[in-house]
């Protein structure tokens, strides 16, 4: 099964937003994919943490979730559509939603983003709990016989997340992600491999990459992993496809070689 992480660098302007992403689904069914999946923060990378409260919209409807479905629909295939903001029933909170359209555009999954960033190191500062509402359930679903399970940027710092996915096991993680620069840097291309060798799956990485327009650089680096922890494809910066391949073949040959799944003896 042929897959592909979608990489932006989004504005804080929606409609351009969208248009990009339409244009990079349209390339990765050109080149055969059959999954796809956008970054987080891919409809707005604004000028405020508040800006998206601006943009929300009720879960199953809004401008946003029509034109991510219409596209599922078009292609004919499996779109993850990074994250958008979905109302929460705090006020003045949204949930940071990942939801997935299959190829009649209609929606099977929904994950909301458990864990929420924060860093500061004196130079730049984030706390997406200023207007992010925490999720509390994991979220796998089927495509074309593979399980998929969902995680959104800074979950990816939290194994155990990764861990009740693996009931039944997993054949891809994916990460739509929006990583800073900094931590990227450091500990993005280490977290994602060790997803891949310990879960003993496929990982999907979809990064924003660039600098964007409100001034803040994200790392990028969207890559394909494969069970063993080989990087198989990587872009670093800028708008583009990373295409990749879902091998049962792979897999399966993983976790023959080396049990671990079966070895586990701890329940957690």
């Amino acid at each position: 099964m042929k897959i592909a992480a979608l990489q932006m660098v989004s504005t804080p302007d929606v409609e351009r937003n969208l248009a990009t992403a339409a244009r990079l689904v349209g390339e990765a069914a050109h080149a055969g994919a059959r999954l796809v999946a956008l970054p987080e923060y891919f409809c707005l990378m604004g000028r405020r943490d508040e800006d998206k409260l601006a943009i929300a919209e009720a879960d199953g409807q809004g401008p946003i979730q029509d034109a991510l479905s219409a596209l599922a629909r078009r292609h004919g295939l499996w779109l993850i559509g990074g994250t958008l903001p979905i109302r929460a029933a705090t006020p003045g909170r949204v949930r940071n939603a990942c939801c997935v359209w299959g190829p009649d555009g209609v929606r099977v999954a929904r994950y909301d983003k458990i864990h929420l960033f924060s860093f500061d190191n004196g130079r730049e500062a984030y706390d997406e709990a200023r207007v992010l509402e925490a999720g509390d359930t994991p979220v796998a679903f089927e495509a074309e016989g593979h399980r998929v399970g969902l995680s959104v940027c800074y979950d990816l710092r939290f194994p155990e997340l990764y861990r009740a996915l693996m009931a039944p096991p997993c054949d891809l993680l994916v990460v739509p992600a929006a990583f800073t620069y900094t931590t990227g840097q450091a500990h993005w291309e280490l977290l994602l491999r060790a997803r891949a060798v310990e879960n003993q799956c496929h990982v999907l990485a979809i990064g924003q990459g660039g600098l964007h327009e409100n001034g803040r650089r994200t790392w990028g680096h969207s890559m394909v992993i494969d069970p063993w922890g080989e990087v198989m494809a990587m872009q670093a910066e800028g708008e583009g496809v990373v295409p990749g391949e879902l091998s049962a073949t792979r897999r399966d040959a993983v976790r023959t070689q080396l049990p671990a799944l079966r070895h586990r003896t701890l329940d957690c």
